[in-house]
């Protein structure tokens, strides 16, 4: 069972940045109004940001990258490692992290590659780079995390195109040796692979003659292939009955109460389906921030991206927080943490 406590690690500053480009439901035509109305009231999803077509996950996640080294006033000589969770690189190779690594003027020392996780992905970052900070090393870290989920959704397919928004987050970690410990609770279950998924365009299933052909899967849902498929019903059911267990036993591990917990950050997936969540787990909505209606669901940021709009005058005195998120793979994660001068910085938008 993987419950992992991570010594001597500091989270010192998030970032997020966004494009400036928004795309309101209301004006999603492909389906009626009445539609429209209900899938605003299921999802929460009211609007949300779409990068065009010059504006990549790495470009959003190298603005919040400077931002996050600007405020913390760090020599780029001291960052030891660069760690990008993304499911749209810029390329099959290279890793986007080596290429964000010179843009950002790194040292060549740099420890740098990607990670390939999606909703649950900015918690097993977290994991994975307190790994490598808690020994004392290495001393610097940022983990960076966004995804332009946009790129992959088809315009007549009802079930993701106004699900999905494009946003990049940096998070910067550092080796603190009197730093209280950061709990983690990480889990998967590949039996749920084609929940979420992208059939064709890796090696398993590359480009071939009818990748791009679009189908109609079923009234108001036409995509292809190369496009992203939700089977919603299934993902619903895996939510309801993974996360809170997966929460609840990391309260136990920790040894640190679901009331002492000031609040809880759900990657943003759905607002009636995290509903769900918080009332099976009976936790007060004033604890529960959302950003989902403004931004959609952003995949790999959507938890920073939610403590930067959210939380960003909340946190200025000390707190404990618990961060989770869930979704494709299967593949869901939680981490509880106490924060103090934690900077949370304004939220950037680019065009």
């Amino acid at each position: 069972m993987a419950l992992i406590k991570i010594n001597h690690v500091s989270i010192r500053s998030i970032s997020a940045t966004v494009p400036q480009q928004i795309h309101y439901t209301k004006d999603y035509e492909y389906i009626s109004e009445q539609e429209r109305n209900l899938f605003i009231k299921n999802t929460g999803i009211e609007q949300r940001r779409v990068a065009p077509s010059h504006i990549t996950a790495a470009d959003l996640c190298y603005h919040s990258a400077l931002q996050t080294i600007d405020i913390l006033q760090w020599d780029k000589n001291s960052i030891d490692a660069l760690i990008f969770v993304t499911q749209s690189p810029d390329y099959f190779i290279p890793a986007s992290s080596i290429i964000l690594q010179h843009k950002l003027e790194l040292s060549k020392d740099t420890i740098a590659f990607d990670i390939n996780l999606g909703c649950s992905g900015y918690v097993y970052g977290l994991y994975v780079v307190g790994s490598l900070l808690q020994s004392g090393q290495i001393k610097r870290a940022i983990l960076l995390a966004g995804d332009k989920s946009t790129l992959s959704t088809c315009y007549k397919d009802k079930s993701t195109y106004p699900l999905f928004g494009d946003a990049g987050s940096a998070t910067a970690l550092e080796y603190v040796a009197k730093a209280p410990p950061i709990f983690f609770h990480l889990q998967s279950d590949s039996s749920g692979e084609d929940a979420i998924k992208i059939p064709h365009g890796g090696s398993r299933y590359h480009i071939q003659p009818d990748t791009f052909d679009e189908v109609e899967i079923e009234p108001g849902i036409i995509r292809s292939k190369r496009h992203l498929q939700l089977l919603g019903a299934d993902i619903f059911n895996f939510t309801l009955r993974e996360v809170a267990p997966n929460a609840n036993k990391l309260f136990h591990f920790s040894d640190i109460e679901k009331e002492k917990i000031d609040y809880f950050v759900f990657h943003q997936a759905n607002h009636f389906m995290n509903e769900s969540v918080r009332k099976k787990m009976k936790l007060p909505p004033e604890k529960v921030p959302y950003s989902i209606h403004k931004f959609g669901n952003t995949s790999s940021a959507s938890i920073p991206l939610t403590i930067v709009t959210e939380l960003k005058n909340q946190l200025n005195a000390p707190h404990t927080l618990m961060l989770s998120g869930f979704g494709v793979g299967f593949s869901w994660a939680s981490c509880v943490f106490h924060v103090n001068n934690m900077l949370v910085n304004h939220l950037i938008e680019i065009h």
